[in-house]
């Protein structure tokens, strides 16, 4: 089972905001999820991450998309 750290869309039409899951790579954008790290709103440039649950699910083997690597880096969790 591949696992992935990756955004999960939410929010109103026009005014979205994300959080940070981990999944199953097979799973929908939106659906089935393991676990909740964070949430991220690009509206209010908001970003926050449980810095513990993010390192044990890169030390376990999770890939963070493109994305979410960037988001880790600017909280500095990731170099």
């Amino acid at each position: 089972m591949a696992v992935k750290m990756r955004l999960r869309r939410m929010g109103a039409k026009k005014a979205p905001t994300y959080r940070v899951i981990v999944a199953d790579s097979r799973s929908p954008r939106d659906g089935r999820f393991i676990d909740e790290i964070g949430h991220f709103d690009p509206r209010s440039n908001e970003l926050v991450i449980n810095e513990e649950k993010a390192k044990k699910w890169i030390a376990n083997g999770a890939q963070p998309t493109d994305t979410v690597k960037a988001l880790l880096k600017k909280s500095n969790i990731v170099d």
